[in-house]
């Protein structure tokens, strides 16, 4: 079998002449671990890997893949209380020609791949998110299951598995991933943050949703719960058979569910239907959820009343992921200004940019200038039958069973704080830590509740 390697290479020189004081003053770290940010680098590792299959319900063919980056950090002491710094990634892409875990999802365009150097400023939340990471060696899997269309009919979609490199496994966490814009973000193509916690000992699978992966011709129905939360859940069925297959079956039979943002209201979703469908298959031990819109005609209201959004991509694809979803046959034209009705196949639906890149082609995050005014009329006829699947597809109108841990930045302008504050009321009398306080913006938010998570799971 034909193997193509990219080389990594790293090279640091530091003075060998400095003073007993000037050594002090200057730390350099360096090391090799899982890549956090970025598309993960696969290469083969005969002493650490894994057999793992193209599809999970099938480990009849076997490839072996290990993923890995190359770091280092300089840190200058100012004074004793007092340092700054900078850290380095080197990343490349190792793979063999033929090995894709799953040979539908296009990994790379073609056989190379430019080496890339990343700096960043040291954090506090980085430096202890790179701790966790590279605290464990992990196995990626990524791979196809079948599932269920939004109509019910068999679909077969994809997703992650991330493993302990070593060791047992204690419980599989199911993940439902925050938004993402563009195809090469999905789970199965990159590495998804929250995966990080599987270095603590957890099978965490993450499916893609319908619209990503192996189904990224297909538009997201973004926020149709009933849909995502299959998707996460019929990954979870795949998952169960596959671990025992390959001999890593989890040391208890309960499970995990977590996912902030978009992913905080689809893990809301996945528990609901868990307890009405599947609660002989899985036994819910801990809920995560955070940044969450549980409430999404609440968000619609306060975004209307403010004419504004903390995330312009997020209008359009509201607007067709529900429309979508719930085979609403409302027209874009009715809903979205010209620019945004011209441009949105190509923005959002070719799935070629990332979130951010969506925000800024759509140039303003003034409400008047991305929805037309029938659009956001509530009372019209088409715009009040999307608010009615907009109430549908809150994740309010149930009773966890299960303990649920839900964090909120009370300052997050993304997600309104409203949402919080309405899943409090609805679930009042629950079993549910809240952690609601000032964690920054949105995305900082992110970060703080994946290193609660990672800190209080065992």
């Amino acid at each position: 079998m034909k193997k193509i390697l990219n080389i990594l290479l790293l090279a640091m020189v530091l003075p060998t002449a400095l003073s007993a004081q000037e050594k002090m003053r200057h730390q350099l770290r360096w090391g090799w671990g899982d890549m956090l940010f970025e598309t993960m680098a696969f290469h083969p590792s005969p002493a650490h890997s894994y057999p793992v299959s193209v599809t999970l319900g099938d480990p009849s063919r076997t490839d072996y893949f290990y993923t890995g980056h190359i770091f280092a950090e300089y840190q200058y002491r100012l004074c004793n209380a007092v340092r700054v710094g900078v850290q380095a990634d080197i990343e490349g892409i190792f793979w063999k020609e033929d090995g894709s875990l799953n040979p539908e999802v296009v990994l790379l365009d073609d056989g190379s791949e430019d080496t890339k150097i990343a700096s960043t400023p040291i954090t506090s939340m980085a430096r202890d998110l790179l701790g966790v990471i590279n605290c464990n060696r992990l196995i990626h899997i990524a791979g196809t299951f079948e599932g269920h269309d939004v109509d019910g009919t068999p679909l077969v979609q994809s997703g992650k598995l991330l493993l302990p490199a070593e060791g047992p496994v204690k419980n599989i966490i199911l993940v439902s991933h925050f938004t993402i814009g563009a195809n090469s973000e999905c789970p199965s193509e990159a590495f998804p943050l929250e995966g990080i916690v599987a270095s603590k000992g957890y099978a965490v699978a993450i499916a893609d949703y319908i619209g990503y992966g192996v189904t990224a011709n297909r538009i997201h129905p973004y926020m149709h719960t009933e849909s995502t939360a299959r998707s996460v859940v019929d990954m979870g069925l795949a998952v169960l058979p596959f671990l025992e297959e390959i001999g890593r079956k989890p040391e208890s039979d309960e499970i995990i569910l977590m996912g902030y943002s978009q992913g905080g209201s689809t893990t809301m979703a996945v528990l609901d239907l868990i307890q009405d469908e599947y609660y002989d298959t899985f036994k819910v031990k801990q809920v995560y959820c955070g940044g969450g819109p549980y409430d999404l005609a609440a968000t619609f209201d306060v975004s209307m009343e403010l004419d504004q959004t903390g995330i312009p991509s997020a209008i359009p694809m509201i607007v067709q992921g529900i429309n979508e979803g719930e085979h609403l046959g409302l027209e874009m034209k009715d809903f979205f200004q010209e620019r945004l009705l011209n441009n949105y196949q190509e923005w959002i639906n070719s799935k070629k940019y990332p979130v951010k890149e969506i925000n800024k082609l759509i140039g303003s995050s003034a409400l008047h200038e991305i929805m037309t005014p029938e659009g956001r009329d509530k009372n019209s006829p088409k715009t009040a039958r999307l608010y009615k699947a907009l109430l549908l597809n809150s994740t309010l109108y149930f009773i966890p069973h299960a303990p649920v841990y839900m964090l909120h930045s009370t300052v997050d302008q993304t997600v309104p704080f409203q949402n919080a504050l309405s899943a409090k009321a609805w679930f009042k009398g629950c079993d549910i830590h809240y952690d609601f306080d000032d964690y920054g913006k949105h995305g900082t938010a992110c970060l703080k509740f994946i290193m609660k998570v990672a800190s209080m799971l065992p």
